[in-house]
């Protein structure tokens, strides 16, 4: 067996792994995200990350992990929390890379610039403004949906999942992930279409 053919094998703990996650995956998850979220929200938070941040990160990684394992890709060389954690820190640093790209401008120290820059815009009505849900709107239903209910209501996956009929958390995160990307895409586009282009 050559060197190259054994490690595109998956190794016995992610066969074992995907096997849990087949047979009962809440469990399996549940089991993931009491060894590995810790550390995870310990990392971002360390890293200037909020607690949101580091459960935004952890469903994302728990997904690539998830979709790595079931469908036999997966070849771990350490413990799946400790591949997990790996994951989250690898996505973490491209949030962060990410945001570090869009611009920041300073507020004024007082409010009179503001105040002024308000009338400015109320007489100028060539210029859009900015508003969030304007973008959110445009997506569509489902995906108005899937955000609003978890960002602004905070509802739970499970229960995103059960009103919009997604066969399962798994398919609930996946697409929260796909309309917030789709989100992010509209408003850089609106802003900053260059950095669409990089």
């Amino acid at each position: 067996m050559t060197a190259f053919h054994s490690l595109s094998m998956p190794a016995p703990a992610a066969t074992a792994l995907r096997d849990a996650l087949l047979a009962d995956r809440e469990q399996a998850l549940t089991r993931l995200y009491r060894r590995a979220f810790p550390l995870v929200r310990r990392y971002v938070g360390g890293h200037g990350g909020t607690d949101q941040d580091a459960q935004d990160v952890f469903q994302d990684a728990l997904v690539v992990l998830y979709e790595q394992a079931v469908g036999g890709t997966l070849v771990l060389t350490a413990s799946a929390s400790t591949y997990l954690v790996g994951i989250a820190r690898n996505l973490w640093h491209h949030e962060q890379r990410r945001r570090a790209r869009l611009p920041q401008e300073a507020l004024p120290d007082d409010a009179e610039p503001l105040a002024a820059l308000a009338a400015e815009e109320s007489d100028d009505a060539v210029e859009p403004t900015f508003a969030v849900l304007d973008y959110v709107a445009r997506l569509g239903e489902k995906c108005r949906n899937v955000l609003l209910a978890f960002y602004y209501f905070q509802q739970p996956l499970t229960q995103i999942a059960e009103t919009n009929g997604y066969r399962s958390v798994r398919s609930a995160t996946v697409q929260k992930f796909k309309c917030l990307e789709r989100l992010r895409n509209s408003v850089r586009a609106a802003f900053h279409p260059e950095v669409l282009y990089r």
